[in-house]
């Protein structure tokens, strides 16, 4: 069972971290701090008293965006450690989930916070711990009230086909259908991918690899290990200095030498074709 510190500065968000959390009962404690400061005191004093300790702490959950250190700040410094709690950040900001997984987060959960999206979380924390991941308790009636939240925009959390032309995003607790058709091109962000269309992007939590298997029959083509793109939407092949790149829009991207000869038979065929 998991031993938890929840870190955020705002408070009702940080009360509802919290009595999720305690719902699960894989999670054995869930404790809270509202500042950067506290949460490295506790931090501290779980480590000195060792894992095994009264003041233990397993896993901390953490807000990126607040006053003084921020969560990566805290993370970082908690990497000097040789064996520091594992860090789910708890964010409304996609931005940063490149940084997170750098500093080896488990989890990357976007506000507003869904309690199925945070109990996979709590999945992948007790499975790198090497604990008994039971599974959450089935949906109840609460046992008090739940303390009420002023939501903030949030971008996509979840992916998932509608139907084999539309691919769901989540953003800001709302499901839209994204037609695979209008997505330009396909970029790596650690466990993420972005889909980039006309309108602007949207950030998925699946693999560029299974993005890649998936569409392949769409004509997406693997330029390189970060992008993926729809054929039919590269304006230009430039080579230059013995470079490749592709224009896609207005993005401009390099295509990797062990794809480039492939993605310039795949062009000559569609325009002979």
């Amino acid at each position: 069972m998991l031993r938890v510190l929840a870190v955020d500065d705002e408070k009702p968000l940080l009360e509802e971290l919290l009595y999720l959390l305690r719902s699960d009962p894989r999670v054995l404690s869930a404790e809270g701090a509202s500042d950067a400061t506290e949460a490295l005191r506790r931090i501290t004093r779980a480590l000195e008293t060792g894992p095994d300790g009264p003041d233990g702490i397993d896993v901390v959950f953490l807000d990126i965006h607040m006053a003084g250190l921020t969560g990566l700040d805290i993370a970082r410094l908690l990497a000097g450690f040789a064996q520091p709690p594992l860090i789910v950040f708890v964010t409304a900001h996609e931005g940063f989930a490149v940084q997170a997984f750098d500093l080896k987060a488990v989890d990357y959960v976007l506000k507003p916070v869904r309690p199925e999206r945070l109990a996979e979380a709590v999945r992948r924390a007790c499975a790198q711990l090497g604990r008994a991941a039971a599974q959450p308790p089935e949906p109840a009636e609460p046992a008090g009230p739940i303390v009420p939240v002023q939501r903030r925009p949030a971008p996509e959390v979840t992916v998932a086909d509608r139907t084999a032309d539309q691919i769901a995003v989540e953003l800001g607790g709302v499901t839209r259908f994204v037609a695979i058709a209008d997505i330009a091109y396909v970029e790596a962000q650690g466990d993420y991918a972005r889909l980039h269309t006309d309108e602007g992007s949207h950030l998925v939590r699946i693999p560029l690899s299974t993005l890649e298997e998936r569409w392949a029959a769409r004509g997406f083509v693997r330029i390189h290990r970060r992008h993926l793109v729809a054929l039919g939407r590269i304006d230009e092949l430039r080579l230059d200095a013995g470079t490749t790149s592709v224009r896609v829009g207005s993005a401009e991207l390099q295509v990797s030498r062990r794809h480039a000869r492939q993605l310039r038979d795949l062009l000559m065929r569609q325009a002979t074709g």
